[in-house]
């Protein structure tokens, strides 16, 4: 009986199998024709292969791989916008930001974005991440209200604005035209007389808002009509100077008869002085009171909208929760006049097409500084779709929103969280989940995910010094009632080092963390090269 050697066996169909094959291109059996095997590939290297070594993958946009254009498989998680980090389940890249999710790829119906989170686990850098790509976009960013210089250095990498606020240096006139008169000198006819009614209006508004912090209580309809008037009497005087709180309260004792007859005193200066008399005292609180130096002075330096601006208020001490408010408004409500200005100055052909992103941070601070503020806020925050903004709004957890003494100022505040076209969701305590899930719809999967990246940092048992919190740079993307995107925000080794908001603690963190709570890509991507030539040498 006749048996097939083993030999024969693995050298059956080389003949064949060379046959379609080049030659050997390097090596000793350089130019000879391979011998395959049923096993292989004979000789030394050759054999059995238990293991598929999987392709490398890249992953990035089309302009920073173009040699690679067309990818070959899509990425899982939507590519429009700046990227932000990778998806913690798949691993995927997440863009996303409100104006390229509204504008561009229709995901949401508002170009705006809330982010909730507790302190120390990356709010700030979400929104520093999103200035610098929406800046390489070609939109300009503002940070009108900084209170703890988080985006300073950023904005001045830039090649931004930095305007300093505070006790001892600049100023803010709440009496000032600013850009809005800037922009109704350039303006003819009704756009120009249109125009200088809102900015009249605005500014009646923000007087009012300033009277409502320094007394504790809401100002009433009859004297903030009276404050408007005065304002539009102010305008007609022609004192070579945009006017000051001081002309304004200096107006309202000279009792002109416009004045007068609104309060129903024609000819009588008691019935006058008794009328005005709470209005009156509530405006010398601004004039000389403590606010006196931020806000009865002229304007120090004004937003330019042609690039990045932030409004440095890291000099106020948190302990002032008076100023600290009245300030934030006050910068808030420049800002989006700054834009509506330059909005109506585009209507007209003067000025290009821009878009802006306002990241207006710190919320809590400006909704406990006095009653009304979130009918301000809301004024403030509602129309930014019409006027091409951007908008990002930023607190710690919902309990600032709903501990407000006022019912109808928390379902104010609420309306903040249910309007946004996204909102961002970092670790937050178990007992806010109720409240949470009110407002932002959550499978019961994403809370416990919340919670988890709530968890306080342990401590290195070889280094005795504290972790990273589990939570640090992790965030749940929520775009209305759609699962939310579980990511891990990563920033490059440029803007890790402007995202150290802890300089001042000298606990620092470890060097391959970004303090903000983010990865470093470049170390990242060099620990997984590391790692595979190891397995390539085992």
């Amino acid at each position: 009986m006749f048996r097939r050697s083993k030999k024969s066996d693995e050298t059956a169909g080389v003949g064949s199998a060379a046959a379609g094959e080049g030659l050997v291109l390097s090596g000793r059996n350089w130019g000879q024709v391979p011998r395959i095997g049923s096993r292989g590939m004979l000789g030394p290297g050759g054999g059995r292969v238990s293991y598929l070594d999987l392709p490398t993958e890249y992953r990035g946009t089309s302009r920073q791989v173009c040699g690679l254009w067309p990818y070959v498989v899509g990425a899982g998680t939507p590519m429009v916008g700046v990227p932000l980090g990778r998806n913690i389940v798949t691993g995927a890249t997440l863009c996303c930001d409100p104006i390229a999710w509204f504008e561009r790829a229709n995901l949401i119906s508002n170009p705006s974005m809330f982010t909730l989170a507790k302190p120390g686990l990356g709010k700030s850098t979400i929104n520093r991440r999103m200035i610098v790509g929406l800046d390489y976009r070609g939109t300009v960013s503002l940070v009108p209200g900084d209170t703890k210089g988080e985006y300073t250095a950023l904005m001045r990498a830039l090649g931004g604005q930095v305007i300093q606020l505070g006790r001892g240096m600049g100023a803010l006139n709440p009496l000032d035209l600013g850009e809005m008169g800037s922009a109704a000198s350039r303006l003819v006819g009704s756009a120009r007389h249109s125009l200088l009614q809102e900015a009249t209006g605005r500014r009646s508004t923000m007087v009012a808002a300033l009277i409502a912090i320094v007394r504790k209580s809401l100002i009433t309809g009859d004297e903030e009509a009276l404050l408007g008037r005065a304002i539009e009497l102010l305008d007609d005087t022609d004192l070579g100077r945009p006017p000051i709180l001081g002309d304004l309260a200096q107006l309202l004792k000279d009792g002109p008869e416009a004045l007068r007859r609104m309060v129903l005193a024609d000819g009588n200066d008691d019935k006058y002085r008794l009328a005005i008399e709470p209005l009156l005292k509530s405006l010398m609180s601004l004039v000389e009171g403590p606010l006196a130096n931020t806000f009865n002075r002229q304007t120090s330096e004004r937003l330019s909208l042609d690039r990045p601006v932030s409004i440095d208020l890291s000099s106020i001490p948190a302990s002032e929760k008076t100023l600290e408010g009245a300030v934030l408004l006050t910068c808030w409500a420049e800002a989006f006049a700054s834009i509506e200005a330059h909005d109506r100055l585009t209507a007209a052909g003067l000025e290009p097409r821009r878009n802006f992103f306002l990241v207006l941070d710190e919320l809590w601070r400006i909704l406990r500084a006095g009653v009304g503020l979130v009918d301000r806020v809301d004024e403030l925050t509602r129309l930014n779709r019409q006027i091409g903004i951007g908008q990002s709004m930023t607190t710690h957890s919902t309990a600032d929103l709903l501990s407000l003494p006022n019912p109808e100022d928390r379902e104010k505040a609420k309306g903040f969280v249910e309007r946004s076209g996204m909102v961002f969701l970092g670790g937050l305590p178990r007992a806010e989940m109720d409240a949470l899930n009110a407002i932002v719809p959550l499978s019961s999967r994403e809370r416990e995910l919340i919670v988890e990246w709530s968890i306080p940092p342990g401590i290195d048992n070889k280094t005795g010094k504290e972790m990273p919190p589990p939570g640090r740079g992790k965030f749940l993307v929520k775009a209305g009632a759609n699962a939310g995107i579980p990511i891990q925000t990563a920033l490059t080794s440029a803007e890790i080092k402007l995202n150290d908001t802890n300089e001042r603690w000298a606990n620092r963190i470890a060097d391959d963390e970004d303090p903000a709570g983010v990865l470093d890509l470049s170390k990242a991507a060099s620990a997984a090269r590391d790692a595979a030539r190891a397995g390539a040498g085992r």
